[in-house]
């Protein structure tokens, strides 16, 4: 199987709230490709719905050093550390999303006004 197929069955499994199937499907899409940010995005989701925060938070904080640019990854991060009690980690990563998106922003309105 591709990882997109695993990928996609893990999708299935976490709609039908069958999590651990769905975990299960994206570390194998993440065997076929470590840096596939989707299956990161999901287990870590799965993870958090599982309130398995510690094993959420280690997923997204790899999910942004393999794309340090990705506004939801931060924004991931930020509501596991909440719901984890960590405030001031939260507001942290947080501000850090913020600013991605901000630059995010910036670069769109230059590229518009070149156009």
């Amino acid at each position: 199987m591709t990882k997109e197929d695993y990928y996609n069955q893990g999708m299935e499994f976490f709609i039908e709230d069958k999590l651990d199937e769905a975990i299960q499907a994206y570390q194998n899409a993440l065997q076929v490709d470590p840096n596939y940010a989707d299956a990161r995005h999901a287990l870590a989701m799965a993870y958090a719905n599982q309130n398995r925060l510690d094993q959420a938070i280690e997923v997204a904080k790899k999910l942004i050093e393999i794309s340090p640019d990705d506004e939801l990854a931060y924004a991931s991060l930020s509501i596991f550390y909440q719901r984890k009690g960590m405030i001031a980690e939260a507001e942290s990563i947080a501000a850090k999303a913020r600013t991605l998106g901000w630059k995010r922003q910036l670069q769109e309105k230059k590229e518009t006004e070149k156009t």
